[in-house]
């Protein structure tokens, strides 16, 4: 008889998104439905970010990091994501950029590469984005994302100048 190796725990890195409704309720919300099944959770700070590749006159997001320590295949954490977003009023129409009430996207699971038609990990843009490693840097600066040489506080620091992304006063 054969037994499975044991699945491995690793970090998992969410980025939160909300630019409809009330929208820190709703990064509220996303963040109550991701500890109901992951438990513990760590949350960066709140930022507030000008849209970026949104349709003209989209508002401003507010935006968040979360880690999760699970041993969730990763396409289980995508599927999971996609039910909480549908919960929270998420709607695609397939308008790149749509505003929306809750958008939740799985930056890395450990050092797991993948890419499917469904899930590229890590997140292919991660690296680019402010709205995206701000809040990461203040879960871990020194974290290197997969398939990088520098650490995101690094990449940060090194990003020309984009779109305002300022601390949301909670």
């Amino acid at each position: 008889m054969t037994m499975a190796a044991p699945a491995t725990m690793r970090r998992c890195v969410l980025a939160l998104g909300s630019n409809l409704g009330d929208r820190l309720a709703m990064l509220e919300s996303a963040c109550d439905y991701l500890a109901d099944v992951f438990g513990g959770l760590r949350l960066s700070q709140v930022y507030e970010t000008e849209p970026v590749g949104c349709p003209p006159g989209s508002p401003s997001y507010l935006n968040a990091c979360v880690e999760v320590e699970t041993d969730m295949p990763a396409g289980e954490i995508l599927e999971l994501c996609l039910r909480i977003e549908q919960e929270l009023g998420r709607t695609r129409s397939g308008v790149y950029g749509e505003p929306r009430p809750c958008d939740i996207d799985l930056i890395c699971c450990g050092d797991e590469y993948c890419h499917t038609s469904t899930l590229t990990l890590p997140h292919p843009r991660a690296h680019e984005r402010e709205f995206v490693l701000r809040p990461l840097c203040d879960l871990d600066a020194q974290l290197v994302l997969p398939g990088q040489t520098r650490t995101v506080s690094q990449l940060l620091a090194e990003l020309p100048a984009g779109p305002a992304v300022t601390a949301y006063p909670l």
